[in-house]
Parts: structure tokens; sequence; C-alpha cells
């Protein structure tokens, strides 16, 4: 069983072409503030980053941000840094990203770009490797994860995925849900995937 005392979101500094996207951000950030657990996330404050952010803030939560010096300017402003009531500030992406991990009990990618992918994907091979059994969400708001876990389907059925079982992320279409299927999850950490997968399901 998995402790879930902070939640680790991964996902775009940009806003993406649909409002659904920040809306969901600003849903999951909230929802986590909520159930009394931390977020542990980038530190940008603009686009689905910065939404994330703001619905926690806006529900009395608490806030982590770990961000690189030099994007600083580009994904965030120091005025909105200083809201954040714990902010970390790394040399570089790598100590970025090992930061994140240690803060984390779980972690969520939402939609997002290059660095998004990179970063989930990098959780997922951790879990591959043994490193952890902390709980791995996909946020599939509009369908935006269905090309990367037809991917990861397709990558299982050709033989270059051996240990699916800890690889599989799941998989939750509602924002306001995810936090819950973390709990689920966290709570049923020795059940294989595929049944935590269906109770989130009939959620």
């Amino acid at each position: 069983m998995n402790t879930i005392r902070s939640v680790c979101v991964y996902c775009g500094s940009s806003p993406g072409r649909d409002e659904i996207y920040v809306k969901a951000g600003h849903l999951l950030g909230r929802s986590i503030a909520k159930a009394g657990l931390r977020l542990v996330y980038g530190g940008g404050t603009k686009g689905i980053m910065g939404a994330v952010a703001e619905g926690a803030l806006k529900a009395g939560g608490k806030v982590t941000g770990i961000i690189p010096r030099f994007l600083i300017n580009k994904e965030a402003t120091e005025t909105a840094l200083d809201r954040l009531d714990e902010l970390s500030i790394t040399d570089n992406m790598h100590e970025r990203k090992h930061k994140m991990f240690e803060k984390s009990d779980a972690f969520v990618a939402l939609p997002g770009g290059i660095g998004t992918v990179e970063e989930i994907v990098e959780i997922m091979t951790w879990a591959q490797l043994g490193h952890h059994r902390k709980p791995i969400v996909f946020g599939n708001v509009n369908g935006f994860w269905d090309p990367m876990t037809a991917l990861l389907d397709h990558m299982a059925a050709e033989g270059f995925i051996h240990t699916a079982q800890r690889v599989k992320p799941l998989v939750v279409n509602d924002p306001e849900a995810i936090v819950a299927a973390i709990m689920v999850a966290g709570s049923s950490v020795d059940a294989p995937t595929e049944g935590v997968q269906s109770v989130i399901d009939k959620m």
C-alpha cells in the first residue's frame, strides 16, 4: 500500500487550442487540494501548468513548484511564483525531474507537448526497472492520450515491453476523477493494473 500525500502533475506550459485543457488543469488542481494532498509541478504559471497551480491555490491547497533557473522568465513570473508555499529553483532539467520524483507519491500527465511526454515516459521507465511502484495516470482529456496508449499497447504486443504490469498507466478521462483513481491505485498497489483500471472505469 502506498500512502498518497502528494501528486506530481506533468502538463503543457501552453494552453493548447481547446479551452477544455486549461479547464481540466484547474479542476485537477482543485481536486488535489480538496483531497488534502500537495501538488508538485514544474513551477510554471502559464498555460495548463498555471491552471493546475491556480486551481490548487484557490482551493487552499499546498503547492510545490520546481523550476530550472533558466525557465523562470519563460514559463513563469517571479511575482506569480511568490504565491507558492514552496519553491525550488534548480540548475537544470535533470535536477528538476529528480526532485519532482522524490517529492511525489503519484504522477499524472495532462495534455502537453514533447516535454510532458518525456517526463511521464521516464517515470514509466523507472517503474519498468522496478525503481518505484507509485501510481501513474494519463489524464485523457478529450481523448488526448489515445494515440499514446495505443502506442504502448502496440509496443507490448510486439514484445518490447516485458513488464507490462509495471508500466501500464491508468487512463482516466474525467479530470475530477483522477484523484480518486490515484487513491484506489495507492491502496491496491499489489493488485494487477487491469483490476484497478476496471474499478476506475466504473467510477
